[in-house]
């Protein structure tokens, strides 16, 4: 994975919406055993919660996961994204693919593997 980024990812206060979102990131990532979770809502309303792809042969963030489903249902943006995991600040291939999908007005939430927010 790359080095994290330094600009910081646009926050808010957790929505019900959102904190449904916390709630799927922390469930796929506790059933795989993985060490990143993500959701993500579609503008449409719709949500996608992946885990960590790491094969010897394929390797994607949960956030790619996400994006990935949204963009095969033929999603045309998103709102949220939620990423669960150790990291502190999301990485520059996220990043880069939420603004390429989405743009730079998405709310995305980082949190701990237990779903506790990052300042």
């Amino acid at each position: 994975m790359a080095d994290p980024i330094t600009p910081e990812p646009k926050a808010r206060a957790l929505s019900a919406e959102d904190n449904k979102l916390v709630v799927l990131a922390r469930a796929t990532r506790a059933r795989t055993r993985a060490a990143e979770g993500a959701a993500v809502r579609d503008t449409d309303g719709r949500t996608y919660a992946a885990a960590t792809v790491d094969l010897p042969s394929l390797q994607l963030s949960a956030v790619q996961v996400c994006i990935g489903m949204a963009v095969a249902s033929g999603s045309a943006g998103l709102e949220a994204v939620v990423v669960l995991g150790d990291a502190e600040a999301l990485t520059e291939p996220d990043a880069a693919a939420i603004s390429d999908f989405a743009g730079d007005d998405v709310v995305v939430h980082l949190a701990d593997p237990a779903g506790k927010l990052r300042a």
